[in-house]
């Protein structure tokens, strides 16, 4: 397992954008595909929701029907860094998001990924 380590969470008004960095301490070549998902303030208990994916090569890409459109993952693998781009931002995005990696090439399943960093709050106000 690699560390992961979120930021450039904050708070935006609706409408607006952010871009959320994850950047992994190293990388191991046993994590290939990596993902965001993302978890509304209320239950903890809920499941984090998939947001999107990337594979190791950043040819496939993925996104949930919410974000698609709006979102965009990234990756530079020379610096180990995975990014997430989101744009005309709404009040349901408010969330902790999530970096995650899997040693699966390419993945949308959450039982698949196996390194996950703390998180960072984005919160989207009206």
């Amino acid at each position: 397992q690699v560390q992961l380590v979120e930021s450039g969470g904050g708070v935006v008004q609706a409408g607006g954008s952010l871009r959320l960095s994850c950047a992994a301490s190293s990388r191991t070549d046993d994590t290939f595909a990596m993902g965001w998902f993302r978890q509304a303030p209320g239950d903890p208990g809920e499941e984090r929701e998939f947001v999107a994916s990337i594979s190791w090569r950043g040819s496939i890409t993925f996104y949930a029907s919410p974000v698609k459109g709006r979102f965009n993952i990234s990756r530079d693998n020379a610096s180990n860094t995975v990014y997430l781009q989101m744009d005309s931002l709404k009040p349901v995005d408010t969330a902790i998001y999530y970096c995650a990696g899997s040693r699966k090439t390419q993945t949308t399943e959450i039982t698949d990924f196996d390194s996950w960093g703390r998180g960072t709050q984005v919160t989207v106000s009206l």
